[in-house]
């Protein structure tokens, strides 16, 4: 078997763009996603429902009747390392299609040798908008949603939640999303409540293991809010640290990205803040799309693992979902015989598929659409960490750049009368 499917994928390689395409022995699948490091803490459990999902998808017969495999590959080492082993998969694993990445920064060093190589790429969780921004990817589309709604969307709930706040502080991861994330609220602050004085950004080295330099500044400077688009191991510890010297009882915060932190904090998290989840993928989402799916994923995925699954395992089961609906779609447009790579890579353009909170659709320029939830953490019975309450559903297309506009120069043209499209809280 090993050897048909190597012959397999050498002959898509080499004939990527012919007419005739072999049908693969195993549906080959890269797989780039932080396997160490801090941000292990996003990436293990995003591979552990990859591999949970592939397994029922092999159980039911596969992708166009061919099994999936998957090839995994750690972002820990660095962006010079994730770049030879994209290549290397492509080049000598004869991966079908790659999935990239979490960082930002991976995500913008992978994205091009999407281009170059000609291999369909999904970004299955990276936020950076400036991938389809400053350049036109052909082969690469992301399967979520990004940046600007994930900030503007928090932003937003902050101007309904807190009108009146009148200063504030960023602390931030010092990478590409950190920078990028605190330049799309920035704007969007300015545009929507223009006067807002910035007592402090901070930006600690991406992995700092002690955040108390910071929160001694942060209690002296005595902020209204305190922004942080931090997460992993790194929010953790910040919130730790915070909530050990009661700064969450001076200041409001906001936390686009803590839902994947919830768990890890328990009752630490202290409750009456803006939390998000760069999606809609709460446990305790108002209105699922689909209840029953996402319950079932829920609970296969807590059976096997004894935890609830986090904001990137849903990544991961939307990018898996939309490698679904592309092969199928693909494989129909060609009266059911196998794609080659540009045939795969056109399947995904204007794309729309189903999730067990939302559908999804591909915009014309690779970018997903995804709906934004966004709530102050609460706790219940139900669940032994915070989840959000009041929660309110910001529709995808509202808080997202049209295409071709670049996110920050859209931010600087909303008006604070913007406000009034904000919809209503939904009861969780």
């Amino acid at each position: 078997m090993f050897g048909a499917a190597a012959t397999a994928g050498s002959l898509l390689l080499a004939g990527g763009n012919a007419g005739a395409q072999t049908k693969p022995t195993e549906l080959r699948v890269g797989i780039t996603t932080f396997l160490s490091g801090a941000a292990s803490v996003f990436g293990v459990p995003a591979r552990n429902a990859a591999e949970l999902i592939f397994e029922d998808i092999n159980k039911a017969g596969g992708i166009g009747g061919v099994p999936v495999r998957a090839y995994f590959v750690d972002e820990g080492p660095g962006t010079d390392h994730l770049v030879g082993e994209f290549r290397r998969l492509v080049q000598n694993e004869g991966v079908h299609i790659m999935f990239a990445s979490i960082s930002s920064g991976s995500c913008l060093a992978c994205t091009p040798l999407s281009d170059e190589m000609k291999k369909t790429t999904l970004l299955w969780d990276c936020g950076t908008q400036r991938i389809f921004e400053e350049g036109k990817h052909p082969f690469a589309f992301r399967t979520q949603g990004y940046g600007t709604p994930e900030v503007l969307a928090p932003l937003l709930y902050l101007l309904k939640h807190k009108p009146d706040f009148k200063t504030l502080a960023v602390i931030n991861q010092d990478y590409a999303w950190g920078r990028d994330s605190w330049e799309l609220w920035k704007a969007g602050m300015e545009a929507l409540k223009p006067g807002v004085r910035v007592v402090a950004e901070m930006f600690p080295r991406f992995g700092a293991p002690d955040y108390s330099t910071e929160v001694t500044r942060l209690l002296a400077a005595r902020p209204d809010v305190i922004l942080s688009t931090s997460w992993g191991g790194d929010l953790v510890t910040l919130v730790r640290q915070a909530a050990e010297r009661r700064l969450f009882d001076r200041s409001t915060f906001v936390l686009p990205v803590a839902e994947a932190s919830m768990q890890t904090l328990g009752k630490t998290m202290p409750a009456g803040h803006v939390i998000g989840a760069r999606g809609d993928h709460w446990n305790n989402h108002p209105k699922p799309k689909d209840p029953a799916k996402l319950a079932k994923f829920v609970e296969a995925y807590r059976a096997k693992y004894n935890e609830y699954p986090i904001y990137p395992c849903h990544h991961m089961a939307q990018a898996i979902a939309a490698m679904q609906a592309g092969f199928a779609r693909a494989i129909a447009a060609k009266g059911g015989g196998w794609p080659n790579d540009q045939e795969l890579a056109n399947a995904f353009r204007g794309l729309t598929f189903d999730t067990p909170t939302s559908s999804i659709t591909l915009r014309e320029d690779g970018q997903g659409l995804e709906d934004q939830i966004v709530g102050l953490s609460s706790f219940t019975e139900k669940f032994p960490f915070a989840v959000p309450k009041d929660m309110i559903i910001f529709p995808a297309a509202m808080v997202s750049a049209p295409v071709g506009q670049k996110s920050v120069e859209w931010l600087k043209t909303l008006k604070p009368e913007f406000l009034a499209q904000v919809p209503a809280p939904v009861a969780g």
